[in-house]
């Protein structure tokens, strides 16, 4: 099948929901609460996530004398290079086995995944082999409105976990930055965590479900009231 291009939050959001964000038009909404996506449960209980890591995008670039392949040179650009990428995964490993030890969630640590590798003198047909190159890269990509979901997850006969923080960046962080809270929710229950991965699926009983949950959540928040005087009220006084 073919592949979609990615939505504006898979490449960052800026010009999708960070440009809604910061525009007038967001502001006349008067909005008071966001919800993005969450994530699939494999148990009972329904995820949400208060929060989220923040993503940074790096790309080291190590220099180094260029020469020919057979030759050795102290500091050479692959040589400072792999230096840097050691570091990292020596870190990487450090905050890995402390998930894998159940010290902390995924969403606790930093992870730091090398996504690409760039390095070589390019010939027509691929690199050229007997040539150390001068350059080399690599890159590594309490809040009063919970009791109020919980409120209505549990009119549809579910229960919220835990919240979490998300182990991966989504467009609600634009909104947060603005101070407004927001939930990452997905009323996907008895469902392994497939993420992008092939296959994934959703249950038919599950997404039925689901839209039950939604219509309780949309119900339970376009009806609350909240307690504090609006500007109009308090020019009444």
């Amino acid at each position: 099948m073919p592949t979609s291009p990615p939505t504006q939050e898979e490449i960052g959001g800026r010009d999708g929901a960070a440009a809604l964000a910061a525009s007038e038009k967001f502001r006349e909404m008067r909005v008071g609460i966001v919800f993005d996506e969450g994530l699939a449960s494999p148990g009972k209980e329904y995820r949400v996530f208060y929060a989220e890591r923040s993503p940074w995008w790096l790309v080291i670039k190590s220099q180094g004398a260029p020469g020919h392949g057979a030759k050795l040179y102290d500091g050479s650009a692959m040589e400072n290079l792999m230096k840097s990428v050691e570091a990292i995964r020596r870190f990487r490993a450090a905050q890995f086995d402390m998930v894998k030890s159940g010290e902390k969630a995924e969403g606790e640590v930093v992870s730091v995944n090398l996504v690409f590798l760039k390095a070589g003198t390019p010939s027509p047909t691929s690199f050229v082999m007997n040539l150390q190159p001068s350059e080399a890269e690599v890159a590594d990509s309490s809040n009063p409105w919970w009791t109020l979901l919980e409120e209505a997850v549990k009119k549809a006969n579910g229960k919220l976990s835990k919240p979490e923080i998300f182990p991966a960046s989504t467009d609600a962080r634009y909104f947060r930055e603005l101070g407004l809270p927001a939930f990452g929710f997905s009323p996907m229950a008895n469902t392994p965590v497939l993420l992008h991965d092939h296959n994934e699926f959703l249950k038919r009983d599950e997404y039925l479900k689901g839209i039950e949950v939604f219509e309780s959540i949309i119900k339970t928040f376009a009806s609350y009231k909240d307690q504090y005087k609006d500007d109009e009220s308090c020019a009444e006084l």
